[in-house]
């Protein structure tokens, strides 16, 4: 297991974070009952040979199971006896928490509200990573990072970040807090996929130049990529997928993708398709770590061991042309006109 910074930060995470979406207990849920609703005995298990591998790193939020993945998140730490210095929590905040107006967003109240109960469900004194889980339309940007300046400044949540926002919302963020001193964001969670590499037209330059560390959400797209997925495949029944078709994907390009990680990971001593889309990410070097989520010890397993798999360039140049991104504006017009300033010494022609 390797260790990447927290950002620009000295918080150091394992490059696997163990994600806690399938955790819960409400068997009135809603949808997450077809994402997970694992009770406390099998998160313990699944927390346990997280940690065993090297895993430091829990990303959860309050709306995962309404508040049940927080909840056994925090009692499985406790019943394995982990010392709290020894991971790194990371929840979220913004969903509908109750049938109020404000009982959702990124104010000022609903974050201070959502932190109260989030740092009881996780039986905490502190949030290491506390992230606005989506884009407020309405909420002043100020507000928002004044609220969780606050926060850092009482000791709540050590640091920020955001999840799902644009490229040009975050800029604009990072200029307010250098301009008021606020305390900067400095993470992104975002869904990246070797059959979704949207975020590499305007997130990635981003994140690059302002050392934002990035978090990869479905890095299996949902479980597309899991293998059981493609032309000529069973019909899962029991797979999140079947039941909860999210997050949009290419499906020609992402077939294309599967049958050449297929024949990498045969390579690779038989590799499962889901271990390689995973070593892909795992290779970007604007990748800080990727969320895995799990219903069974074996499921984990096969993820963690995607640590193991190291591709070489070769393979990595293959998968990244199988996976290429079509030409939009104004990229292609940027590669166009700027191809000649790369950074490079200068030679006079003649």
């Amino acid at each position: 297991m390797k260790y990447n910074q927290l950002g620009r930060t000295g918080l150091y995470v394992s490059e696997i974070c163990l994600g806690t979406m399938t955790f819960g207990d409400q068997p009135e849920a809603g949808m997450w009952k077809s994402i997970g609703q694992l009770p406390q005995a099998e998160v313990d298990g699944l927390i346990g040979r997280a940690v065993a591998a090297g895993v430091n790193f829990i990303d959860t939020a309050d709306v995962y199971s309404f508040g049940s993945s927080e909840t056994l998140t925090g009692q499985a730490l406790k019943n394995l006896d982990i010392p709290r210095k020894d991971v790194v929590i990371a929840t979220k905040v913004y969903s509908e928490m109750g049938p109020g107006p404000n009982d959702r967003g990124a104010s000022r109240g609903h974050i201070l509200d959502g932190v109260k109960r989030s740092l009881e469900r996780l039986q905490t004194d502190y949030i290491d990573l506390y992230q606005i889980h989506a884009n407020d339309p309405v909420t002043p940007i100020e507000e928002t990072l004044r609220a969780l300046d606050d926060l850092v400044r009482q000791g709540l949540v050590r640091y920020i970040g955001i999840s799902n926002w644009a490229a040009w919302k975050i800029a604009k963020a990072l200029g307010i807090a250098e301009a008021k001193n606020y305390t900067r964001f400095d993470t992104l969670q975002a869904y990246y996929s070797i059959a979704g590499r949207d975020l590499e037209r305007e997130l990635v330059p981003l994140i690059n130049e302002e050392k934002l560390g990035l978090m990869v959400w479905s890095p299996l797209a949902g479980g597309l990529l899991s293998g059981k997925f493609g032309p000529g495949a069973e019909k899962q029944e029991d797979a999140r997928r079947t039941h909860f078709d999210f997050p949009p994907v290419n499906l020609e390009r992402a077939w294309a993708c599967v049958e050449a990680m297929r024949e990498i990971g045969r390579a690779h001593g038989g590799a499962s398709v889901a271990r390689i889309a995973l070593a892909w990410l795992l290779a970007k070097p604007h990748v800080m770590s990727v969320i895995i989520g799990a219903k069974s010890i074996s499921q984990l397993d096969d993820n963690l061991a995607a640590v193991e798999v190291t591709l070489s360039d070769g393979e990595i140049a293959y998968l990244d042309t199988v996976s290429a991104l079509p030409p939009e504006y104004p990229g292609w017009m940027l590669d166009r006109q700027g191809g000649a300033r790369q950074p490079k010494p200068f030679t006079p022609k003649g």
